[in-house]
């Protein structure tokens, strides 16, 4: 009991912590906070979000504010994706590099005003990003705030999506299109999503997070946890930080380089980028897809004629295709499409082929 609580003790915790356990969710670590699983199941929540709606707690993501004279151009350094004289509403993803081309993270970058970024990063990776965005502002002039314990966030997912944003929650969103965000009164209000599905992000403070979270289960909106949440963005081939990019994961070999804009003067890590655009890169990430209904795991070994040739980075038997796939990085000589491999489960060897990283069509509101 001891060990428990010592355990409990290190985990952060959202503001919405309670109201999962009043639930009954599943609780485990991730990204150092304690973090809803799954409430029904991952299946049946997958499902609620592929066909109606889900409501996510995503307030352990961190949030980064970007302000002053110098802001435009500070975001141009720091990242890889092009936000010059981006319109105010406009949103960007990409990544952040070190010089070597090695991803520090991906993080979304919201044009909220002139001369005003508001960043989006991942949860593991806060205290990491905000050491070294702080060592890269030397030389601008900028006021840059780590402002993560200030925001709540909640995700609202699903083809009715903008219909429960609307009609339960009060908040007009229609006008906002994919990778658009809008202020209404003190609570910013996006339109991206991490499931392939239509969908809206709510930042608020903790207290208007709760509120909003009790409507909307109150209105019969399923709460989701991160179980179906990988799921679902895995299924449309978006990435996960420590899966898909990592330090030594660069953008180009996670075939990534269409948020890697090489035209821009300058920016952390262009040259080697650059280089690996034009040179290639050892190995590439793919996708794979089993012949067998066997599931490939973070880690498995990929092979070739016997011979290991890289690793399952995810894998999951799809729920919404029925079939056993995986994301893998794996030797660029052997990464062209329909190529036979193998994937190594335990003491058995499975037959494979690679494929198309996207394993489900996405529905986005364009």
């Amino acid at each position: 009991m001891a060990i428990k609580q010592e355990l409990e003790k290190k985990e952060k915790r959202t503001c919405l912590h309670d109201k999962h356990v009043y639930l009954g969710a599943f609780m485990a670590p991730f990204g150092g906070y304690d973090m809803p699983i799954q409430y029904l199941g991952i299946a049946p929540e997958h499902t609620a979000v592929r066909e109606k709606v889900g409501v996510f707690d995503v307030s352990h993501m961190g949030e980064v504010t970007v302000r002053g004279k110098d802001a435009e151009r500070y975001v141009q350094h720091i990242f890889t994706n092009d936000v010059a004289n981006a319109p105010v509403g406009k949103i960007y993803y990409g990544m952040m590099c070190y010089e070597n081309g090695g991803t520090v993270d991906d993080l979304l970058v919201y044009k909220m005003g002139e001369n005003d970024f508001f960043l989006v990063i991942n949860a593991a990776n806060i205290d990491k990003d905000w050491a070294w965005m702080q060592q890269q502002a030397e030389g601008f002039d900028i006021d840059l705030q780590n402002v993560s314990d200030e925001y709540g966030q909640i995700a609202v997912q699903g083809p009715e999506a903008e219909h429960v944003m609307e009609t339960v929650l009060g908040l007009a969103c229609s006008e906002l299109v994919f990778y658009t965000v809008k202020t209404i009164g003190d609570i910013i209000v996006s339109r991206t999503g991490y499931t392939g599905e239509d969908g809206f992000e709510i930042y608020a403070k903790p207290e208007q997070i709760r509120g909003f979270w009790d409507k909307l289960i109150d209105a019969g909106v399923q709460p989701c946890g991160l179980g179906c949440r990988d799921t679902l963005r895995f299924e449309v081939g978006l990435p996960l930080y420590g899966d898909e990019l990592s330090e030594e994961i660069s953008p180009v070999m996670a075939g990534l380089t269409m948020f890697v804009k090489f035209d821009k003067a300058e920016f952390i890590g262009r040259e080697a980028l650059l280089k690996q655009k034009t040179e290639g890169t050892a190995r590439k990430l793919v996708g794979i897809e089993l012949a067998d209904k066997a599931i490939p795991r973070h880690g498995y070994t990929v092979l070739k004629d016997g011979k290991p040739i890289g690793e399952v980075t995810t894998g999951y038997h799809t729920l919404s295709t029925d079939k056993s796939v995986c994301m893998a990085l794996i030797d660029t000589e052997h990464a062209k499409l329909d190529t036979e491999v193998e994937i190594q489960i335990r003491k058995k060897t499975f037959p494979g082929k690679v494929v198309k990283k996207r394993f489900y069509d996405k529905h986005y509101k364009k």
